[in-house]
């Protein structure tokens, strides 16, 4: 029973922080982080877990811009990073310990490769545009990696590592991950590839 009273305490607590301080917001369990706040915004009913970090610095001489769309909930300690563009949009769920960022220390791909022995705080941040459309089920503990677009209606597995665009009505899984699962809308069922 003390545990039960001690959560609605909580709760209640909660609730009026994020009455007090994100209007908009559903509810945004405490301790959560945000960092650059202005360069922040947030529709109607977005709801977080507890320790989550939500930041945007401006890295380039453009402003970040991180848009969450309405009826966005991530749970506990997901981790929103944005140094350019980093979109979600309406009814997008989001499990715990995820990390989403656009932005990465250093270049290892293409031409202009960072110098290994540079230090790693050192190397040049670049940023690449991440979006995630709607209704998107992201699963625990998966990393987007910037520049990827994942499809509307898409389910990203547990553990996922993305690397590459996702289309939509598609079901990804693994390290990295691949297409497992596309939803045919003809016999209104999920088909392996």
């Amino acid at each position: 029973m003390e545990r039960s009273f001690y959560e609605l305490i909580k709760l209640s607590i909660n609730l009026l922080k994020t009455k007090l301080f994100f209007p908009k917001a559903r509810l945004i369990r405490f301790p959560f982080d945000i960092r650059g706040k202005k360069y922040i915004k947030y529709g109607k009913n977005f709801t977080t877990g507890t320790g989550c970090r939500i930041e945007a610095y401006k890295f380039f001489s453009d402003s970040p811009e991180m848009i969450i769309g309405n009826n966005v909930q991530i749970n506990d300690y997901v981790h929103l990073a944005c140094g350019k563009s980093l979109i979600i949009e309406d009814d997008v769920l989001i499990a715990s310990k995820v990390y989403i960022s656009d932005i990465n220390h250093g270049n290892y791909s293409r031409e202009n490769h960072s110098f290994p022995e540079e230090k790693a705080k050192n190397r040049e941040i670049f940023s690449k545009p991440v979006k995630i459309c709607e209704n998107v089920w992201i699963g625990e503990n998966a990393i987007i990696l910037p520049g990827i677009e994942i499809g509307k209606n898409s389910v990203i597995g547990a553990g996922s590592v993305v690397t590459k665009n996702v289309p939509e009505n598609c079901i990804v899984a693994g390290n990295p991950a691949r297409i497992i699962k596309k939803y045919n809308f003809d016999n209104k069922k999920w088909e392996k590839k």
